[in-house]
């Protein structure tokens, strides 16, 4: 195993750490959340949006954030004080803040992905009315107890992984499963596609209808991007800083923005088609993958052995971007407080579990009970993903913009090892662009 000089670990190869940043931003973000915004806002017309994003200021951001982790070698806190220091390591604080937040709601939603792993299996979805699917998921997720069960099987996973280590945990689990969700994804995409009616739904995802763009949808796009990239949540600067020096620190961030892009548009290809082919509205939100897919393959040859391994394959593209979330945590407690991984991988997962349960509970019991007239759940993704997220963005471009920019361009480039000829661009996001349009997001979403 490959350690660094003061025993915090690190990858164990290039292909390693690209895999596992790519399962970092490979999740829930791509296949549960990328399809049903993509069909609320638009189709094809907020496809282009995104990509736009994600190549320009979202691939700037992660590499702003693999900068300074390689830099410091540090969690997110003591990456801002050993490079800074003065109150910037509050901007790590808050990385660990969303990371927290965010994961707490995620496990819910992957717990159900768990949970439809064994409803598929036992042949309770083999159905293509979508009534009835919408009957099971509604009952299902408003379940008091149910989800709860579900929700500590994942979290319970990632901890597990966490505590594995770098190399031998989340290294590993990543080689493995990400190629084979990439392909049973390609494999769906080509079924789905293939349905009668499933044309229409294509000609919505791929051909624009640039009337539908509008504030409120740009400002949802580069929501996404964030979430979906797993920025801003300390994720990136915490697996950057498992890197070796002497990696190429540009090529390795194109390829995981290209990888984690490739993911979210084959799930689009996946769920749209389908949405189109079985009647459903494109818009209908966070259902679309638990409703839509469970009929596409109730139509299917083999349907349950496909619905089986699609629902655990998102469960494994759910748990690599978890582990990462959990990572941020306890790298916090590694490097700063000197605690073992292992305690500090059961205290932070123990912690995660029980702010999920609010989560969970707000879609039943709790449904009428809100705060700010959000339910708990829609609360927390709020917090996390419009307010909490934005802001670390902001900070991390400016740190790197204007406060160590000679510092950073050494780092992207390996000292000179790996020249960058994109430099001056994304020292011009990094300053200009990326801060405004990262505050739009904030604004947006104050």
């Amino acid at each position: 195993m490959a350690t660094a000089a003061d025993g915090r670990g690190n990858w164990g190869s290039r292909a390693g750490f690209v895999l596992a940043a790519s399962g970092s931003a490979v999740g829930l973000g791509n296949i549960w959340k990328f399809p049903y915004m993509a069909g609320e806002n638009g189709g094809a017309a907020f496809l282009i949006v995104y990509l736009a994003i994600v190549f320009t200021i979202g691939i700037s951001v992660m590499l702003c954030e693999f900068v300074i982790g390689r830099a410091s070698e540090r969690s997110p806190v003591g990456a801002f004080a050993k490079l800074r220091g003065g109150a910037w390591p509050i901007v790590g604080f808050l990385g660990v803040a969303a990371g927290f937040i965010i994961l707490s709601f995620y496990s819910v939603v992957a717990g159900w992905a768990v949970a439809y792993v064994f409803k598929s299996a036992l042949g309770l979805l083999q159905t293509s009315d979508p009534a009835a699917l919408g009957r099971l998921f509604g009952d299902f997720s408003s379940h008091p107890w149910e989800p709860i069960l579900y929700h500590a099987a994942f979290m319970a996973m990632t901890v597990a992984v966490v505590i594995a280590g770098i190399e031998h945990g989340i290294e590993r689990a990543c080689k493995i499963l990400l190629p084979l969700l990439f392909l049973i994804l390609v494999a769906l995409a080509v079924r789905s596609l293939t349905l009668p009616g499933a044309m229409e739904g294509l000609k919505f995802y791929l051909y624009p209808d640039f009337s539908k763009v509008s504030a409120q949808m740009v400002n949802g796009a580069l929501s996404q991007a964030f979430f979906s990239l797993s920025l801003g949540m300390g994720a990136m600067i915490t697996y950057g800083s498992y890197l070796a020096r002497h990696e190429n620190l540009t090529r390795a961030t194109l390829m995981v923005t290209l990888f984690d892009t490739a993911v979210a548009f084959i799930a689009g290809l996946v769920i749209l088609p389908a949405v189109f082919a079985f009647s459903f509205d494109p818009s209908a939100g966070p259902g679309l993958v638990f409703i839509t897919l469970p009929a596409v393959f109730a139509k299917m040859p083999a349907g349950v052995v496909f619905a089986v391994l699609f629902f655990v394959l998102l469960t494994i593209a759910a748990l690599t971007s978890a582990v990462s979330l959990l990572e941020v945590v306890v790298s916090y407690f590694v490097d700063q407080r000197g605690m073992r991984r292992k305690r500090s991988a059961v205290v932070a997962g123990g912690l995660t579990f029980l702010l999920g349960i609010p989560s969970s509970l707000s879609l039943g019991l709790w449904k009428d009970h809100t705060i700010a007239g959000k339910d708990f759940l829609s609360l927390m993704d709020y917090v996390g993903s419009n307010l909490l997220l934005p802001l670390g963005g902001i900070a991390v471009t400016l740190f790197v913009g204007w406060v160590i920019l000679p510092r950073a361009l050494e780092e992207a480039t390996s000292r000179g090892a790996h020249p960058f000829s994109l430099a001056r661009g994304w020292v011009f996001i990094c300053r200009w662009v990326a801060p405004v349009a990262i505050g739009w997001i904030l604004i947006g979403g104050l």
